[in-house]
């Protein structure tokens, strides 16, 4: 009888180092389920910015507007007739030393 008692001890020890430490264990699926709502946020961004290039493809497919705005802003092109006037700030003066 005592040994069933010592053996039933030992497969309880285990079974209970399978649970916490071994494969499968609960610190490894608390660890994967982690890596899976990174994975899942990822995911989420990806499918945002995904997205916003394909209405942005969809925009310059179909219209001149978007073409014409990346040609000004990008390229500094203008249309015939136009005059382009480029401001251009002057530096803040810096105050001399010793005044």
């Amino acid at each position: 009888m005592r040994w069933l008692l010592w053996f039933l001890v030992v497969l309880l020890v285990l079974l209970q180092y399978r649970l916490w430490v071994g494969d499968g264990s609960l610190a490894e699926v608390w660890s994967l389920y982690q890596q899976v709502e990174v994975q899942r946020a990822e995911n989420q961004r990806l499918l945002e910015r995904n997205q916003a290039l394909e209405a942005e493809v969809k925009d310059l497919k179909q219209g001149l507007d978007a073409i014409e705005e990346r040609a000004r802003e990008e390229l500094g092109m203008i249309k015939k007739g136009e005059s382009f006037y480029q401001i251009i700030d002057e530096p803040p003066a810096k105050d001399e030393p010793g005044r």
